[in-house]
């Protein structure tokens, strides 16, 4: 009760927000991905790269977990499908009396995501005279999640591989508000528990140059692993993401968080989720959905 309690809190901020930014009249461009936790269905666009390096963290009074950095790399092949490679240097802080912290690479993650659905306005680009912008988007992202040949996985600091997370993504565009959500399933193993993901990103671009986004997020698993309770993280964030270059090819990536519920030593709930980077654009420019 005091978790859903706090949801509709969250939410009406979210109100709050999205009235202030009503007035603004510049669209936003982005939304999902990093440095949030859900995704949308822009991709980078043909033959453009984005490359995300972001420090990651989160921690509960048992454990922390965090990523120094995490490398992810995205390429468009075409304008409706984009092929992602990510790894990071994966870090376990185990705390307690018998506390330790170990280090290694963590898990490579490989991706598809295939936009099928665009709707464009019927007005043109006014800037290219070509198709605008579409305002209401889907795609699916399947992603495969493979152990490397390290110690990592016997020393604890990563889950065992292989994984597949089965999503689908949406976004919508409402007057100077841009929105995302993003739902899906991850098929794990018999050393792990199966997990529903759910998420919704709302915000709005100012000036062409900086992105403020809330995200709420929430990840359920299906069954609880050798005896102990069935885990679940649901948070709440604030991210931005600040042009540096004037050209766009380089931006500031930031946002920070916390659960939605009190965090014990056995829910699983993060204290705390923070990530910060930076983004480089071959293309110089945001993601888009452009077909």
């Amino acid at each position: 009760m005091l978790a859903w309690i706090r949801v509709q809190h969250a939410a009406s901020f979210l109100c709050l927000i999205l009235a202030a930014l009503a007035g603004f009249s510049t669209p936003a461009l982005g939304q999902g991905g990093p440095p949030f936790r859900s995704d949308d269905p822009d991709t980078p666009g043909n033959k453009n790269w984005e490359i995300n390096t972001v420090l990651n963290g989160e921690r509960n009074p048992s454990q922390g977990d965090y990523e120094a950095p995490n490398i992810d790399i995205n390429y468009g092949l075409g304008n409706k499908i984009q092929l992602k490679y990510e790894v990071p240097l994966s870090i376990e802080e185990s705390r307690g009396p018998s506390g330790h912290v170990a280090a290694g690479l963590g898990n490579s993650l490989l991706g598809v995501k295939l936009r099928f659905y665009a709707h464009h306005p019927k007005t043109p680009d006014p800037v290219t005279g070509g198709k605008a912008e579409s305002i209401f988007g889907v795609s699916t992202y399947p992603q495969l999640l493979l152990s490397n040949p390290t110690s990592s996985v016997r020393r604890g600091i990563v889950d065992p591989g292989p994984q597949f997370l089965a999503p689908l993504e949406v976004n919508a565009r409402i007057g100077p508000i841009r929105m995302s959500g993003e739902v899906g399933y991850w098929i794990t193993n018999k050393h792990l528990s199966d997990s529903w993901i759910r998420g919704v990103i709302v915000g709005h671009e100012f000036r062409n140059k900086t992105e403020l986004y809330m995200e709420l997020f929430d990840q359920d698993a299906t069954r609880g692993i050798g005896g102990n309770p069935r885990l679940r993280e649901s948070t709440l964030g604030v991210g931005c993401r600040r042009r540096l270059t004037g050209d766009g090819s380089v931006w500031f990536l930031a946002m920070a968080g916390r659960s939605l519920v009190t965090p014990t030593l056995t829910n699983g709930q993060p204290s705390w989720i923070a990530s910060v980077g930076f983004q480089l654009l071959s293309g110089r420019k945001r993601r888009t959905s452009v077909d």
